[in-house]
C-alpha cells in the first residue's frame, strides 16, 4: 500500500507512533541540552566574575550593580539576582576544569558499583585540591571598582575562559558537557553547594539523582537523611558475599541501607508490625523511594499454603537491577535470631512459587527496630539463603541527629570570604 492509498486513520497508527516516539525523544534531548547550556552559561559567568575580581579588585557591591544592570536591560531574563550570581561564582569555583576532567574520567567506572570501590572513589575525589582563581570577597572595606558597562564586558567571557585555561572555548565546553554535573538542574546544584559536602560525596549524590530521577526536593531530603552514610559507610549485616554470585552479591550489598528511614503519618509509639505495613503500602511511592533504585511493589501479606499451614509474607518487592524478588519481614522489636527462620521459609517458598526461569535467587531483608548486629551476623551463618538485616526508623520529621539545616546566603558569603583569607 502506498502513502496515497492510506485513507483510514488506523492505517497511519504505526507511522504516527514512530513519529510520536521521535518527538518525545527529541523533547527530552532539547530539555537536557537547554539545561546543559544554561549550566555552562552560569559556569562561564562565575569564572568571568572571579577572574575580574582578581584582576580588577571587584567587590560585593559590583555584584549588586551587575545584577541590577542585567535585570534592568533584560527584565524578562530570570536567574540574575545578587544571590544567584554569587552561586554562579561558587559553582565555577567548585568545578574548575581540572575537577570536571577528573569527574569525566571516573564517571565510566561506576557502571557496576561496589561499596569498596565507591568509598575509595569518593575519598580520592575528596582529596583533590581545588584551587579556584579567586572567591568573591564580602568585606565592605574592600575597594569596590564600578566597572563601566558591565554588560558589554560579559561578551568577553569566552575569550577570558580561553585565557584562563589556555584552551579553545569549544574544547572547554566539550569537557563541561561530558561531565556528570550537566545531568541535574540548577536548583539541585544550589542544594549541593549549600550542603557543604566534600567533592566525592557531592559527585555521588549527583549520580544518584540522575540514576533515580530525583527532583531537587528529593535530593535535599536524601542529603538531610544522610543517605551516603546509610548506604555507603554503614557496617552492613548480610551474607550476600557467600550466598550470591558476583556481581549480584556486590550490587545487593551496595543497594542495602542501614538504617532505613520511613516517614510515617500518624506515628505512635505503640505502632505494631501490621500498622507499619499498612502505612508503607498506603504510601508506597515514598516507601519505594527509600528502598532505592529499581524496586517495584509485588504484594503485602502474601498468602502461602505450605502443607497444612498458612503463612503470610509481610512485603514482597521485585528489584529490576537485581532481577530478583526481595522478601521483607518487618519486626517492631529489636532483632532476635528466631526471626531469621521465618524469613528463610518465605524465601524458599517465593523461590518455588514466584521465581521465574530468568529470575535470580530471591533475597530476604529483615527490618528490625534495633538489636545487636554482632548477634545478627552470627545468626546469619546458619542459613543458606541470601539474607540482610537492617534497622529502621519511623519518623514524621527528619531525626534530630540527621538534620542538616541549609545555610543562609549570608553564611555562604561568610564561608566564601574565609576561603580566601
Amino acid at each position: 500500500m502506498t502513502i496515497t492509498q492510506l485513507t483510514n486513520p488506523k492505517d497511519f497508527a504505526p507511522i504516527v507512533h514512530a513519529i510520536g516516539t521521535d518527538i518525545e525523544q527529541t523533547q527530552v534531548r532539547v530539555i537536557a541540552s537547554a539545561n546543559a547550556d544554561m549550566l555552562f552559561h552560569y559556569w562561564k559567568v562565575g569564572h568571568f566574575i572571579l577572574y575580574l575580581q582578581k584582576k580588577e579588585g571587584w567587590g560585593s557591591k559590583v555584584i549588586d550593580n551587575l545584577s541590577k544592570a542585567i535585570r534592568s536591560q533584560y527584565p524578562d531574563k530570570k536567574g540574575y539576582s545578587r544571590r544567584n550570581i554569587f552561586y554562579m561564582c561558587q559553582f565555577a569555583s567548585a568545578y574548575p576544569l581540572e575537577i570536571l576532567n577528573k569527574m569525566v574520567e571516573v564517571n565510566s567506572l561506576l557502571q557496576n558499583p561496589t561499596l569498596e570501590y565507591v568509598l575509595n572513589l569518593t575519598k580520592e575525589l575528596n582529596l583533590l585540591v581545588q584551587e579556584p582563581l579567586a572567591l568573591i570577597q564580602f568585606t565592605e572595606n574592600q575597594r569596590d571598582i564600578i566597572v563601566q558597562q558591565p554588560l558589554a564586558q560579559l561578551g568577553a567571557i569566552a575569550e577570558t575562559l580561553s585565557t584562563i585555561y589556555d584552551s579553545d572555548i569549544r574544547k572547554i565546553e566539550e569537557v563541561f558537557k561530558q561531565s556528570p554535573i550537566v545531568r541535574t538542574n540548577w536548583a539541585s546544584h544550589v542544594i549541593l553547594m549549600n550542603s557543604k559536602l566534600p567533592l566525592g560525596e557531592r559527585y555521588w549524590y549527583i549520580t544518584q539523582a540522575v540514576a533515580n530521577g530525583w527532583s531537587s526536593n528529593v535530593l535535599q531530603m536524601q542529603i538531610e537523611t544522610n543517605l551516603f552514610a546509610r548506604q555507603i559507610e554503614a557496617k552492613k549485616v548480610n551474607n550476600f558475599a557467600v550466598r550470591l554470585p558476583n556481581p549480584q552479591s556486590d550490587l545487593a550489598n551496595y543497594l542495602m541501607k542501614d538504617p532505613y528511614i520511613f516517614d510515617m503519618m500518624g506515628q505512635t509509639e505503640a505502632m505494631n508490625e501490621r500498622d507499619i505495613e499498612r502505612q508503607l503500602v498506603q504510601h508506597i511511592t515514598k516507601y519505594l523511594l527509600e528502598m532505592g533504585s529499581g524496586f517495584a511493589f509485588v504484594a503485602q501479606q502474601k498468602h502461602f499454603e505450605v502443607g497444612d499451614s498458612d503463612f503470610y509474607a509481610d512485603l514482597i518487592l521485585y528489584n529490576i537491577q537485581l532481577h530478583a524478588y526481595v522478601v521483607i519481614e518487618l519486626k517492631a522489636t529489636p532483632f532476635k535470631p528466631e526471626y531469621m527462620g521465618q524469613l528463610n521459609l518465605y524465601i524458599n517458598v517465593v523461590d518455588d512459587t514466584l521465581r521465574g526461569e530468568h529470575d535470580n535467587k530471591t533475597i530476604g531483608l529483615l527490618l528490625c527496630n534495633g538489636g545487636d548486629k554482632v548477634v545478627a551476623q552470627y545468626a546469619l551463618s546458619g542459613y543458606d539463603q541470601p539474607i540482610g538485616v537492617s534497622d529502621y526508623q519511623l519518623s514524621k520529621a527528619i531525626p534530630e541527629n540527621l538534620k542538616s539545616a541549609l545555610p543562609s546566603i549570608e553564611e555562604v558569603e561568610e564561608e566564601l570570604s574565609k576561603a580566601i583569607k
